[in-house]
């Protein structure tokens, strides 16, 4: 612990408090999937299929929007992500099949506390569960903190939803507490739980992501032989 002229109990002083650098992030290959970032013309007929024409409708419970009732106001929709900064919306493709399967963003980005959140999270039926959802994860992941540096990495959500809390404590975010009636939407009351990684801890979650994903801890079936939590 360190102590100031004062005897006062201080942070412990950094050796580099630059700010962050803006997102500028256009695409990321793995094996078995990819991010890029949001273009409508390119991605807008493969997220209709489920924003618009098949979702699951139990996935938008949490979400403070709804499925789109018809493609116009979907492209509106995406319209705006495709220009907003902040968030910075990305699409995922599945490397096999060349489709989009999912969406998510990067936002509340705080360039100078190198701060900031994954968010905005909306997976097709063929990327639930799949190993391509958690290796989409682990390249925006490496994104994060070895291209902007970020010190931070936040995941929150409704303290309701079980399953975005149980993805969180799966991709190694740490649990650190619920803000009681944080927001309002859909006309209901929020209590919003609060997840981080900060950057001393992504070496040891990068090693255990690439050992799950490789290929040698999936059967030919693509089952998985050991779990994440495993590693």
């Amino acid at each position: 612990m360190a102590y100031n002229q004062f005897n006062q109990p201080v942070g412990e002083q950094l050796f580099d408090d630059s700010a962050g650098k803006p997102v500028d992030l256009i695409c990321l290959t793995g094996k078995y999937c990819s991010v890029e970032k949001l273009s409508v013309k390119d991605h807008l007929e493969d997220l209709a299929t489920f924003y618009v024409h098949d979702p699951v409708e139990q996935d938008w419970t949490y979400l403070p929007l709804s499925p789109f009732d018809n493609i116009e106001a979907f492209k509106a929709y995406l319209e705006e992500c495709e220009t907003s900064e902040d968030p910075y919306y990305l699409v995922i493709r599945d490397n096999t099949s060349q489709t989009i399967i999912g969406m998510f963003s990067l936002l509340n980005y705080y360039l100078k506390n190198r701060s900031l959140e994954m968010g905005w999270v909306v997976y097709s039926r063929s990327l639930q569960g799949s190993r391509m959802a958690t290796e989409a994860q682990y390249l925006v992941m490496t994104y994060v903190f070895e291209e902007l540096h970020a010190r931070r990495y936040e995941w929150k959500c409704d303290s309701l939803n079980a399953r975005s809390k149980k993805a969180a404590n799966r991709l190694g975010f740490q649990y650190e507490g619920t803000f009681r009636q944080h927001s309002i939407y859909k006309g209901r009351t929020r209590d919003t739980s609060w997840f981080s990684i900060i950057d001393s801890e992504w070496p040891q979650l990068k090693s255990r992501f690439e050992r799950w994903l490789a290929p040698d801890n999936f059967g030919v079936d693509g089952v998985q032989k050991k779990s994440l939590d495993q590693f």
